[in-house]
């Protein structure tokens, strides 16, 4: 019992240093490269579109290190899932209305979530993530990336209001971090502090991401349970923490179109970074857990988003339907064990 309670302690720990890394190393980050001239725009789509998938991208690489490779396609779906079914449920019961969607997020944003979807499926399908298919990933992210910048450069000389700039999931991502450091005037010279943040930032993240898979493995072991369920539902509830702020406190702010894009942005990022870095060490397995119950209800969850995006807004029933589908997925994936 006392085993038992020790590595829950560590698990839990470990995610929140992995959260804490991830946040002081993009606020660090950030600060530094505004400071030596790199435009705004620039900053959002690299470094801080990227924050709240950092735990999933340093625990994933950590586990490929351990040997534990089924934890990554797991973490990544399982954080997919979450970020839909949970994380825009929760932010459409937050409003207690409904959560308005923009014309733009269904002509673009919807249809390339769909299509990242099936791609994944069709690369997970055979139970095996290769090198070739790792760069296939990275390069499709690429290009989705390079769109990015040019859209978002092209609706910056047409001089569209802030509010309406932008619809890519990457710089709904940029918009929430990096408001109060984009409306300074004057940025000043990082400060010692800055650099020290940065280093623990780096620290607590690796550290974060070491201690939560050791503790993973040990607790899978202890219940006798195979590691992916952890995995798919523990560490990527975990480190979908950050989207679950953002999408939450946006939508109770009525900002919409910044609670899904986030969703849209993690879910890419997840499908493609998230699981194609990895591979590019190690192939990556897929279990059958992952690959029979994870992949399944990801494309419902996928779908469901799409159809009630369709319709321009979801309403509180609606995110409460998620939130049920969200917990027979839980309950599906623990009798399956």
């Amino acid at each position: 019992m006392l085993e038992i309670l020790f590595w829950l302690i560590v698990f839990f720990l470990s995610l929140v240093l992995l959260i804490k890394g991830a946040d002081w190393l993009i606020e660090s980050s950030q600060k530094i490269a505004q400071f030596f001239g790199i435009s705004p725009f620039i900053i959002g789509v690299t470094i801080v579109a990227l924050g709240t998938s950092l735990p999933e991208l340093a625990s994933s690489i950590c586990a490929v290190f351990k040997e534990a490779t089924e934890i990554v396609p797991a973490n990544v779906i399982g954080s997919n899932i979450a970020n839909i079914l949970l994380i825009v449920g929760l932010a459409s019961v937050v409003t207690r209305s409904f959560l308005s969607v923009k014309r733009s997020l269904i002509d673009l944003d919807l249809p390339l979530l769909t299509a990242v979807t099936l791609l994944l499926g069709v690369v997970i399908f055979d139970g095996r993530i290769n090198f070739r298919e790792a760069i296939f990933l990275l390069l499709t992210f690429l290009i989705y990336f390079l769109y990015t910048l040019y859209h978002r450069k092209e609706e910056t000389s047409n001089c569209l209001p802030e509010e309406e700039t932008g619809s890519s999931p990457l710089e709904k991502k940029e918009t929430y971090f990096s408001k109060k450091e984009s409306k300074r005037e004057k940025i000043e010279m990082p400060n010692l502090s800055v650099f020290l943040i940065l280093i623990f930032g780096i620290l607590f993240l690796g550290i974060g991401a070491e201690y939560l898979i050791r503790s993973t493995l040990k607790l899978a072991e202890i219940f006798k349970i195979p590691v992916s369920v952890i995995a798919i539902f523990g560490i990527s509830v975990g480190t979908s923490l950050p989207e679950l702020v953002v999408s939450v406190r946006s939508a109770g702010n009525k900002k919409y179109e910044i609670a899904l894009g986030n969703i849209f942005g993690s879910n890419v990022f997840n499908s493609l970074v998230v699981i194609g870095i990895p591979a590019l060490i190690r192939p990556l397995f897929v279990d059958e857990i992952t690959l029979k119950i994870g992949f399944p209800f990801m494309l419902i969850a996928t779908l469901m988003l799409v159809i009630s995006g369709i319709t321009r807004r979801i309403s509180v029933w609606e995110g409460a339907m998620f939130l049920i589908l969200y917990f027979l997925f839980l309950a599906k994936l623990f009798h399956f064990c």
